[in-house]
């Protein structure tokens, strides 16, 4: 632990309301963020994509369920790849469990993978998680939206990536798009997000900004290096 200034509790207290109308402030702009997000244009889908679920086969507008708000985790697990993104893996730790309080605003929420439905679902038991996770193996859609890469691709162009032309390690990327359906049965895209943008959607993350040492991963090789999955973390 580094070393820190150690002061009185008056002194404390002054510089913490000193921090909260920092906080306040920051609260207010993120909500004028959420709302400027939120009044983004739609795009309408035309496209037909495929989804293999634990029910059947399923179109994206069958995914929604009973609701009109649908969210999708972009989980990297690619058709090849013998378990997922550890990265990933620590996000569904921190949403499977709020499936059923986004259901009661109308939202449901999934996770797509390329990876067979099998193996998804074989994880899935592995972690104990409830969210539904479907295959897009035989689909275009992780490609349509800038998570999925060809070989092509990255041995011949950067990858299209957090709406910039970049290189990403990998033929799989992480991210969240959202989609909306109306009472006709249309379906568009409303939004998108990728990389840091995927920081507010971790819980964990979010506590250990709190704490003295932070995320502590300044000296790491990689920011996400110390993360594993779960079940293979070692007693300290």
């Amino acid at each position: 632990m580094t070393e820190h200034a150690v002061v009185t509790r008056e002194a404390w207290l002054q510089a913490r309301v000193a921090l909260l109308e920092k906080e306040k402030a920051f609260t207010r702009k993120r909500d004028a963020l959420s709302q400027a997000r939120r009044a983004l244009p739609w795009v309408e889908i035309t496209k037909s994509y495929g989804f293999d679920t634990e029910t059947g086969h399923k179109s994206l507008d069958q995914l929604f369920g009973e609701h009109s708000q649908l969210v999708v985790y972009h989980f990297m697990f690619g058709p090849d790849w013998q378990q997922p993104c550890k990265s990933c893996s620590f996000w569904a730790d921190n949403f499977d469990r709020i499936v059923v309080h986004l259901a009661a605003r109308d939202v449901t929420m999934v996770a797509v993978s390329r990876a067979p439905l099998e193996r998804l679902t074989a994880f899935k038991r592995r972690m104990g998680w409830n969210f539904e996770w479907v295959s897009s193996h035989d689909s275009d859609f992780n490609y349509d939206f800038d998570v999925s890469f060809s070989n092509d691709t990255r041995e011949n162009s950067a990858p299209y990536y957090n709406y910039r032309t970049g290189g990403f390690p990998a033929d799989e990327a992480p991210g969240v798009s959202v989609f909306a359906k109306d009472d006709d049965g249309k379906v568009y895209h409303t939004y998108s997000t990728y990389a840091r943008g995927l920081d507010m959607m971790n819980t964990a993350y979010h506590y250990l900004d709190l704490v003295p040492k932070g995320r502590d991963e300044d000296n790491l090789d990689m920011s996400m290096a110390w993360v594993r999955l779960r079940d293979e973390y070692t007693p300290a």
